[in-house]
């Protein structure tokens, strides 16, 4: 029975991985940097704000590989794993896949936040679903929820995660809206749109690299509308999806996701953006954590000032396919062990953990039956560079 369930599960994926994964799903990182480094203090004054956070509440269902609520009494650096669903996107309602995926280490000693994109291809077997290897790590979710999600990006990279916040695409421009709408200088010349996602079509924004300057068009570019220069949420939501006109792929887009965020916490520093009956609703409507109202408290009064200096960074995977159970090539990102090994040195420093070796080459156990694959698609002489001892948290 449990192998069958296990294939539905499979199945209903790859029925999943064929519908669309173009829109890039920010506003989870939005709203975890809002609630912990700059919007909480000033939702504290208001009487509704406790309603509003505990509809977000939802316990992650795993044991906390340490004592969280020591953690965050004491004022130690904690990790957020911040990622989100396409669940909501065009009226769905299946659980999807995690297509964006960001580790969030909060060190108010330091006074610094440290931001680290996971690529969603990230080839990875899957803790308690092994014999489905190889899974791309956004599939983690969609395989065994929240906690399934969690236990494979600890055990892949080696590092405690202390929460986590999932929020669904359908509200992004409603948050960016909320706050005014928020300025980004594009790193890129394109053109995208909405529709097709692609440089053509009906609602097409036009971004040029090195400025803040966008337009739209409504008519596939026969005309178009004067400079704007402070996003709407719709024009936010454009300049993260772009995905195949980008020269660096995913990474590309990465990295307009975190110029989005970065705008938006900036932005939040106005705190009459935040104290509004829109804006929670919003949050509460397409938030889901298992970050307290208490939790958020403490944090407010605690972590405020790891705000002051937001340092980005993402884990660079090397491309390969390798054919699913249709006999389709599909591509996924498999990250060395030394790029493995450097990203866990950042994160547990960043967390004020002793070094430890980072997890195994794909996260979860490979079964013996599987090992020769697992072998084969790794890099040539990827092998671990650090031996030193893999010690607890």
């Amino acid at each position: 029975m449990k192998k069958n369930k296990k294939t539905a599960v499979k199945s209903r994926i790859a029925r999943y991985s064929k519908s669309s994964h173009k829109l890039r799903n920010i506003i989870l990182l939005v709203v975890g940097l809002l609630l912990i480094v700059s919007g909480t203090f000033a939702w504290m004054a208001i009487h509704n704000t406790k309603s509003a956070i505990d509809k977000t509440y939802k316990s992650s269902g795993v044991t906390k590989s340490r004592n969280v609520s020591s953690v965050v009494q004491s004022g130690k650096p904690l990790s957020i794993l911040l990622f989100g669903t396409d669940t909501g996107e065009l009226g769905r309602t299946y659980k999807g896949r995690t297509d964006s995926m960001m580790l969030l280490l909060v060190n108010p000693k330091t006074k610094k936040t440290t931001m680290i994109s996971i690529p969603r291809d990230a080839m990875v077997s899957i803790p308690g679903y092994e014999s489905t290897f190889p899974q791309k790590i956004n599939a983690a979710y969609a395989y065994g929820s929240t906690a399934t999600a969690i236990k494979t990006v600890e055990s892949y990279l080696n590092i405690p995660i202390d929460f986590y916040a999932l929020v669904n695409m359908s509200g992004l421009e409603k948050m960016v809206t909320q706050v005014g709408g928020i300025s980004v200088k594009s790193p890129i010349d394109f053109t995208y749109s909405q529709d097709t996602a692609h440089a053509y079509g009906a609602n097409l924004y036009r971004f040029h690299k090195g400025s803040t300057g966008y337009e739209h068009s409504d008519d596939n570019g026969v005309t178009w509308s004067a400079t704007k220069h402070v996003m709407t949420g719709d024009a936010a939501l454009a300049f993260s999806r772009m995905r195949y006109d980008d020269p660096d792929g995913d990474y590309g887009r990465q990295k307009r996701q975190r110029l989005v965020l970065e705008a938006l916490i900036k932005k939040s520093a106005n705190v009459s953006s935040l104290l509004n009956t829109k804006f929670m609703n919003t949050m509460s409507s397409n938030v889901q954590t298992d970050l307290s109202f208490g939790d958020l408290t403490t944090i407010a009064s605690k972590y405020i000032n790891a705000a002051k200096k937001i340092v980005t960074e993402h884990i660079q995977g090397v491309s390969t396919s390798y054919p699913d159970s249709e006999g389709n090539n599909v591509s996924y990102e498999v990250v060395t062990q030394k790029e493995k090994q450097r990203v866990t040195n950042l994160a547990r420093k960043a967390l004020g953990l002793k070094h430890a070796s980072t997890g195994s080459a794909y996260g979860g156990d490979i079964p013996s039956s599987l090992q020769t694959i697992a072998d084969s698609l790794r890099p040539e002489n990827d092998e671990s560079t650090d031996s030193e001892d893999s010690s607890s948290n």
